[in-house]
């Protein structure tokens, strides 16, 4: 639920916090006095866009906070990690959100940086607005088809027959894909083998690439390598070497053991650096007849080099690249080979998958027709509650010629407002003020079934009035029982059964125009006085006397 709320500088509010309480609040306040402003900073924390004409005038930036407490935040939590943001402590979630003229705008939750969209993610969870054009969404096939679902808690069998049927229509286009692009024509299987020839006759693993690379490179440069690595063994084993110097070395360290035995050691390191030299001169001298290339072995080297720089630069500039083109190649030529077989097995799993699909489906309609019958005889009684004595209300649940994305079936709402009158879909025949009921009715239903803790109502009770309005007022308190509710109304008969009471004043008396909000709810008189000024006059005994009753009777 929401525990607080402070605003900064948004729109005329200079600044106001607010602390709510679970059950029914109700937001009054004469029109344009800015009760829009309140609920426009939970649609900022709910992560709604919005530009810097928000920011009140003269004021460098906005800013908006809240607290809302989960009494089970583990949902909340797995939301908050797979965002990598900190999760709740002892329950309580901190949305904080800031506007600035001259600044980028920014975001925290549980005072970690966030995005946008992760304040939309977590919104999501936390809070549902039903403003003015919220009946009007009944008029929609999808959204019928979605409170109807939440009733029958169809969400399991829901996700299963989607999961089927993208499977399907998934198979279905890899098939016709398989049809369409893989038929080559005789040119192009041509063009493939060549290629694909090409590549094979390279022996592409890591080790062979560096090898040949390395071979290449030494025979570009062949004639120095030879040069260096000739100068090198006569330097070492040479007549001029150092072969030869060592070798008069050691005779003369033989001389000196022969006078001295302690001197053996020295003389049997010099012993081994001499064998030691004369094996570099040996391999100095073999690597120079090595790099000795023919003019055959140089032609080849070059070419297979030559063909490998093609191919690097064809496929993507490494060997990875070039393996995959290699494989795609051999899947293009070997699918020319099996085209046939390939589609009759693709024409199996698509028969199988639409088998699935259609079970699954089955299952969710017969799930949907149980709850259509008790959805309406519910929606009903709550219709006539709320002024339509001899309304009847209905959902047909009716079948679709193929499988689509929700289902075998649409379901759509009728209505008819009037006793002999046949019912028609909803757009024919609802205005708005009885949307609005048939809407409230729902929404009293599915109560129990949703599970968004904070349920926001703007002016939903619009072209309602008189008896009704008490009614519209118990009906919200219902929903209360089960959803912390936050309503903006203009009808007292709805004000009297909040627990807290709102009232939205604006002052402009000064120089500048400001907003205050302030809870009445702990003061009687004052929220008499409210209620008053609502029937009509807040002087009027008349308006006064009524509104004690209203208020007699909570």
């Amino acid at each position: 639920m929401l525990q607080s709320l402070h605003i900064r500088n948004l729109a005329l509010i200079e600044e106001v916090s607010l602390d709510f309480e679970a059950g029914f609040t109700a937001v009054t306040g004469e029109t344009g006095a800015g009760k829009s402003i309140l609920l426009g900073a939970l649609s900022l924390l709910a992560g709604e866009r919005a530009d810097k004409t928000v920011i009140r005038q003269g004021a460098a930036a906005c800013e908006v906070e809240a607290s809302l407490y989960f009494e089970q935040p583990g949902r909340i939590d797995a939301i908050l990690a797979a965002l990598e943001l900190p999760a709740c402590e002892e329950g309580v979630l901190i949305l904080k959100r800031s506007l600035a003229r001259e600044k980028a705008p920014k975001i925290t939750v549980n005072g970690s940086l966030a995005t946008l969209t992760a304040l939309q993610q977590l919104g999501e969870h936390w809070v549902d607005f039903h403003g003015p054009s919220e009946p009007r969404r009944l008029l929609k096939e999808n959204c019928q088809l979605e409170l109807l679902d939440l009733f029958a808690r169809a969400g399991s069998a829901l996700h299963t027959y989607t999961a089927q049927y993208r499977g399907w229509r998934d198979l279905q286009s890899e098939r016709e894909k398989l049809a369409n692009e893989t038929r080559l024509a005789p040119d192009q299987v041509e063009f493939l083998r060549n290629q694909l020839a090409r590549i094979e006759a390279l022996d592409l693993s890591a080790e062979a690439t560096a090898e040949l690379e390395r071979d290449f490179q030494r025979m570009s440069r062949a004639q120095e390598l030879i040069e260096l690595s000739g100068t090198l063994a006569a330097g070492l084993t040479g007549e001029e070497g150092v072969q030869g110097r060592l070798g008069a070395l050691l005779r003369e360290a033989r001389t000196l053991e022969n006078l001295d035995p302690a001197s053996r050691a020295l003389s049997e390191r010099l012993a081994s650096a001499v064998v030691e030299l004369n094996d570099l001169g040996a391999e100095f001298e073999a690597l120079s007849q090595q790099l000795q290339f023919d003019p055959e072995q140089a032609e080849l080297l070059t070419a297979r080099m030559n063909t490998w720089l093609e191919l690097k630069r064809k496929f993507g500039g490494d060997l990875p690249a070039v393996l995959s083109a290699r494989d795609d190649m051999r899947r293009r030529l070997e699918a020319q080979g099996d085209l046939a077989g390939a589609l009759a097995r693709l024409d199996k799993e698509i028969a199988a998958a639409l088998k699935a699909a259609r079970q699954s489906a089955q299952v969710l309609r017969a799930m949907r027709e149980k709850a259509a019958k008790e959805l309406a005889r519910a929606a009903a009684k709550n219709i006539a509650r709320l002024g339509f004595a001899k309304a009847d209300f209905r959902i047909e649940i009716q079948p679709l010629p193929e499988l689509a994305a929700a289902g075998d079936c649409r379901c759509e709402f009728l209505f008819s407002p009037n006793v002999g009158e046949a019912p028609l879909p909803l757009g024919r025949i609802a205005s708005s003020g009885e949307l609005a009921r048939v809407m409230l009715a729902l929404k009293a239903v599915l109560a129990d079934l949703d599970d968004v803790p904070l349920l926001v109502f703007d002016e939903v009770d619009a072209n309602v009035g008189g008896e009704i309005g008490s009614v519209v007022g118990e009906t919200m308190a219902d929903v209360a029982r089960c959803h912390q509710v936050l309503c903006v109304t203009h009808l007292p008969q709805v004000a009297a059964y909040a627990t807290c009471h709102l009232v939205v004043t604006k002052d402009q008396s000064k120089a500048r125009a400001e907003v205050a909000i302030e809870p009445i709810q702990a003061a009687r008189q004052a929220r008499i006085s409210e209620l008053a000024r609502m029937l009509g006059d807040r002087n009027a005994k008349s308006a006064l006397a009524h509104a004690k009753e209203l208020l007699g009777k909570r």
